[in-house]
């Protein structure tokens, strides 16, 4: 089976189902492939357990945080066609984010400032590291509360304001930045600038440039911000700490098109066609006869982009790991493993905040997601569950070759 014992695929279901049975999550999807070949598929569980609607292969999850590799590779192609280059400043798109100061301390005041030693470029954006964003800073209560709808909606950010993306970052320009440009990597902001940046660029709604430069090549049938009535059958509770019930289908926030397509984390889709995207990485931006990147920027996009400086600072305070880059590093919109282990060095992945994740191993020609919907990263005081954990090390035991 495409060098996986039967046994040890058999285990991994078992580990799923076990979640499902000590009431740890309600239900789960897991697909996996190799050598570009589907091995198995678990679809467990309930995707309304009240309901008793049974998991579903194509049940739509929210995707969350995974819709920041999709931004990313959208923004590559733009480079690939020579409409913006990596180091290009953002200012003509983005004159919000012109003429910056910065903070001299990120958790100092933000009237004690300097100027801004260069522009915000393309990279920066791409790697997370412009000047702002989630995580250690005496700002971050203001950058959470521009979480936009309807993950805060979903998450409970009593506070967020509702805005469209012009006046969100002209409230974000009013920001001082609290690094210099490329010094320091704060999570999410940089995305939902980035899928303001593409639409300025390219004159179009944010979904619009996804669905043309990704989704509908791929294949992506099911991915998208909103989620229609004829499919909203199909899109699992959205579930909290102890299995309360934080967003429903027939009631959910994402029924409607956002004021603000978070280009962060506003995304809905399923399994197989996440798997799509997922594939097409590991097989140099290209799948099934239809190329999405270049190799060189699928390249570009693998390659750990932290100085030592930066995998050494927390960016965040506990609980979310203070040692999240000792293994780890963050190339263009996505993680790479930089040790070898499980998974193994080289592996793509960036998880999504509502229980869903994936892992491409270019090492092991193995693409695998794992996609539940449990918001207990977010809203519970343990920031992540073992279940992905476990779910990998079953997996790679698994292997026999």
């Amino acid at each position: 089976m495409n060098g996986f014992s039967a046994d040890g695929l058999a285990k991994v279901s078992e580990i799923l189902e076990g979640y499902v049975e000590r009431g740890e999550v309600a239900g789960a999807v897991a697909l996996t492939y190799r050598h570009g070949e589907l091995v198995q598929v678990d679809s467990v569980g309930w995707r309304d357990r009240a309901g008793g609607l049974p998991m579903r292969r194509d049940t739509l999850f929210r995707i969350a945080s995974m819709t920041k590799p999709i931004t990313a590779v959208a923004a590559l192609t733009l480079v690939d066609e020579g409409l913006i280059g990596l180091h290009d400043p953002v200012d003509p798109w983005l004159p919000e984010l012109a003429d910056r100061v910065v903070m001299r301390d990120p958790d100092g005041s933000p009237e004690d400032v300097v100027p801004a030693e260069r522009p915000i470029t393309l990279e920066d954006l791409l790697t997370f590291r412009f000047g702002l964003g989630w995580g250690r800073s005496s700002l971050a209560p203001q950058l959470f509360a521009l979480t936009a709808d309807p993950i805060a909606s979903a998450i409970g950010v009593a506070n967020a304001e509702r805005l469209g993306p012009d006046e969100w970052l002209r409230k974000l320009g009013e920001l001082p930045l609290i690094a210099q440009p490329g010094a320091l990597w704060r999570y999410h902001t940089a995305s939902d600038v980035l899928g303001i940046l593409l639409s300025r660029i390219t004159g179009r709604p944010l979904e619009t440039v996804l669905r043309e430069r990704v989704m509908d090549p791929l294949g992506m049938i099911d991915t998208s911000f909103t989620v229609p009535d004829s499919k909203r059958d199909r899109l699992s509770v959205l579930y909290g700490p102890d299995l309360t019930e934080l967003d429903r289908p027939a009631t959910t926030a994402w029924s409607a098109e956002p004021l603000f397509p978070s280009a962060g984390a506003g995304l809905v889709s399923t399994a197989d066609d996440y798997a799509r995207f997922a594939r097409m990485l590991p097989n140099h931006g290209e799948l099934d006869g239809v190329r999405i990147l270049s190799p060189h920027l699928v390249s570009a996009l693998s390659q750990d982009r932290l100085t030592p400086d930066q995998h050494a600072t927390p960016p965040f305070n506990p609980p979310l790991g203070q040692t999240i880059w000792a293994d780890q590093g963050f190339g263009y919109g996505v993680k790479i493993q930089t040790t070898p282990g499980v998974p193994s060095a080289g592996t793509l992945s960036w998880p999504g905040g509502l229980g869903t994740d994936w892992h491409a191993d270019p090492e092991k020609n193995l693409v695998t997601l794992l996609l539940v919907q449990s918001a207990n990263i977010i809203v519970a005081a343990e920031w992540r569950s073992p279940l992905g954990d476990d779910y990998l090390t079953a997996l790679y035991s698994a292997l026999e070759d």
